[in-house]
């Protein structure tokens, strides 16, 4: 039931979205079904509302001084903001003119005309202006917008200047309203918490003759919207998916988010970024060809098309589903031919293949369902004139034991003449993820070290905690990092603690004997970060994949600060630890190894934290990761020297350069502008935000890794031709302003 209440309830967002669309979705927790009783979507400037992480939710926005109880809003307000009327005549006296305030191509903000020409003073002409609000969640940060213009015609010898204050301490100030002008007063940061009461004050400077006022206010608070999206593709595939089959189940929004509430029929990984694993379309009226899209769905491990009504054979494209282990068609009208790759897969027990139910599939052995046995049978069928019937006495029962492979699948994308290298993933890895090497972890001797490494004659590299050598088990190859006597203290972690994630460095075996301790790990064909991204690389990773790579190390950290438990923390977050695959596929290195040495400065990375607590946390991670993360994006040193000049390190120099507005100059040259500059802007305000001082500040690894899929989205809607190298016209991104009335929502699932 629904009771009727004279009082209309506004929730408003600011909130830029990673792709061209934004899904709502609405929960019934029991209470009743929710709806909303209008959406409404604004565009806003890119450069306006600036924070540096998360969206913004609004508190307050008030029109001061307004002589009436109207609420103003478009047509008077471009932006379409709605304006609370604020004025209170024990305190204040309003201020207003008849002439009209100049807010068209002045002010980037656009505060209303009407409120503008409309303000609030001190009756008392010494006194201050004072606001405040209490804050029932200390923790909250709250962004405020100070909106003033001069509303009197000043005589030679008069002059209005003031100060602001939070909470007693200096905001901004003087603040000079220019006459019938808007001017906007803000802060990228929050104001300072956490505070359980927020003081506003305007006083007048020591020269002036006037009272301070204000004329318009508008106060927000920062909401994180931790929950983005679903894989991009997999999003795109069930929706061709549900409108191929004509699917009717409750599939509206996002598949996967809320995570507690996914598609009926899907399932899908607990990650930031979740991918669709299952996928049960079992009794779901189908009829026709088996859609090729399904190939899409690149994580699917289970695949229920069982009692429908499909017909055609299997589709080759669904070969390309590498991690699937159980695929059932049982009870449908599908025949002959099935994919070799998949049959191959069958046969090795990798694969949990059903076909009960297929007439034109139980005919004949699964081993004869192939293009090249249809062309025997042709053959033998022209040769023999007499008549073969077989009888076949009963089903074909198949049993089978799905294997688990790891596989890195990534749309190819190579484009002749581009000059920035363009990483192509294939489906399958045949290294180390496939090999029996894989299958436990060994202990080694020395002498076993010896031979595998031909007496650690190729060395791969030197770290802060060792050499790594080549090295070959079985013809395998592999990757042996000696450690030094003192860390013999720590290695009882890695016979213990299982690292299974395919963003970590697979364990293969150690060494502890004597004073010799070793690890060996799987060998990465592409060697570390830090090496494809130095100036002596011949081939420039091109930004895309460079946040791929990025995402790829955040994830890693996400399983060791959220999949891990306890919570493990890496404790050398660096370039030379992130390695590569020869798919480009990216691994954390050397986790947990900081447990066993001595930390120190020398590189830049260390949380400056540490220097106190004489402690590492996650947050700690977090900091080296925003490091790295600005070593990808503008290829400089960590601490760059110039001749006769002081070291600077990375932070400030870019701090200086977002300053200055200047985004481009940031990204490494080398790619000579291919790349998205929203993009680029929005991972130096992740980053920016990793390395904040105060640990309390920094985002989590989970935050992270959904700003940087964000990013990509937005690098993915970049054309060839949409943005050239050397354009300097302003670039707009467009925000989405939402109002939601009433607890809202287009469908209850």
């Amino acid at each position: 039931m629904i009771e009727y209440t004279a009082s209309e309830v506004y929730k408003e967002i600011i909130h830029i979205p990673s792709v061209n669309r934004v899904q709502i979705c609405l929960i019934n927790t029991g209470t009743g079904i929710p709806f909303i009783s209008a959406l409404e979507f604004r565009p806003l400037p890119e450069d306006t509302y600036p924070i540096q992480f998360g969206s913004l939710s609004t508190f307050d926005r008030l029109n001061m001084g307004s002589g009436s109880n109207e609420k103003y809003r478009y047509p008077y307000d471009v932006f379409d903001r709605i304006w609370y009327p604020f004025h209170d005549d024990d305190y204040f006296i309003q201020l207003n003119t008849s002439l009209t305030v100049n807010v068209d191509g002045h002010n980037k903000y656009h505060p209303a005309a009407i409120v503008m020409e409309t303000a609030i003073a001190p009756k008392n002409t010494s006194s201050s202006i004072n606001l405040w609000w209490k804050s029932d969640d200390e923790n909250i940060q709250y962004y405020i917008y100070f909106h003033f213009a001069e509303l009197i015609k000043l005589p030679r010898k008069q002059f209005r200047g003031f100060n602001i204050s939070h909470n007693g301490k200096y905001w901004d100030g003087p603040i000079i309203p220019d006459y019938l002008y808007p001017s906007s007063y803000y802060k990228t940061k929050p104001l300072e918490f956490p505070q359980k009461q927020h003081n506003l004050s305007f006083f007048r400077t020591d020269n002036s003759t006037l009272p301070p006022i204000i004329n318009a206010l508008e106060v927000y608070f920062r909401i994180e919207i931790s929950e983005l999206e679903s894989d991009q593709e997999d999003v795109d595939t069930m929706r061709k998916l549900k409108s191929t089959y004509g699917v009717i189940k409750d599939w509206q929004g996002d598949p996967c988010i809320p995570k507690a509430y996914p598609w009926n029929g899907v399932g899908c990984t607990n990650e930031s970024i979740p991918r669709i694993i299952s996928l049960n379309l079992s009794s779901s009226g189908l009829t026709g060809d088996i859609s090729p899209d399904l190939s899409n769905l690149a994580a699917l491990e289970t695949l229920d098309l069982s009692n429908n009504g499909l017909t055609g054979k299997l589709p080759d494209s669904l070969s390309k589903l590498s991690n699937l282990k159980v695929l059932n068609l049982e009870n449908n009208n599908l025949s002959c031919p099935i994919p070799p790759v998949l049959l191959r897969r069958f046969n090795d027990n990798s694969l949990s293949l059903s076909v009960k139910g297929n007439p034109n599939l139980e005919a004949h052995p699964l081993s004869d369902c192939t293009e090249e046995q249809k062309g025997e049978k042709q053959k033998k069928k022209n040769k023999f004139v007499i008549p073969v019937v077989a009888s076949v006495g009963g089903l074909l029962a198949i049993s089978t034991i799905a294997g688990i492979f790891f596989c890195i699948a990534r749309r190819k994308r190579k484009e002749k003449g581009k000059e920035v290298l363009e990483v192509d993933r294939p489906q399958t890895n045949p290294s180390i993820g496939s090999s029996s090497l894989k299958t436990r972890r060994r202990q080694f001797t020395y002498s076993e070290v010896v031979t595998m490494t031909n007496n650690f004659d190729q060395i791969l590299g030197r770290g802060s905690f060792g050499a790594v050598y080549h090295g070959l088990i079985d013809d395998i190859q592999v990757a042996v990092k000696m450690l030094a006597p003192s860390a013999i203290q720590g290695h009882d972690q890695f016979k213990e603690e299982e690292f299974h994630h395919r963003n970590l460095t697979n364990l293969v075996g150690y060494l502890n004997e004597g004073t010799h301790l070793g690890l060996i790990y799987e060998y990465m064909a592409n060697g570390t970060l830090a090496q494809r991204l130095s100036e002596i690389s011949s081939n420039v990773i091109s930004w895309e994949d460079r946040l791929r790579i990025a995402m790829d190390a955040a994830q890693g950290l996400e399983h060791l600060h959220v999949g891990c438990k306890p919570p493990i923390v890496h404790g050398d977050v660096k370039l030379a630890n992130i390695l590569l695959t020869e798919n480009f596929q990216a691994k954390l290195s050397d986790f947990g190894l900081s447990k066993s040495y001595p930390t120190n400065d020398k590189t830049g990375y260390l949380d400056p934290e540490y220097k106190t607590s004489n402690r590492l946390s996650p947050k700690s991670d977090v900091y080296s990761f925003g490091i790295a993360l600005l070593e990808i994006v503008s290829c400089r040193p960590v601490i760059s020297k110039s001749q006769g000049q002081n070291s600077v390190h990375i932070v400030k120099w870019i701090g200086s350069m977002v300053a200055q507005g200047d985004i481009r100059n940031i990204g490494d040259p080398r790619l000579k502008g291919e790349y998205n500059i929203r993009s680029v802007r929005k991972a130096v305000e992740v980053a920016m935000a990793c390395v904040a001082v105060n640990s309390e500040r920094r985002p989590t690894i989970n935050q992270v890794l959904a700003e940087l899929k964000s990013c990509l989205a937005t690098e993915l809607t970049r054309t060839p031709d949409s943005q050239p190298p050397n354009s300097t016209e302003s670039i707009e991104m467009t925000s989405i302003y939402m109002v939601l009335p009433p607890q809202s929502g287009p469908m209850a699932r």
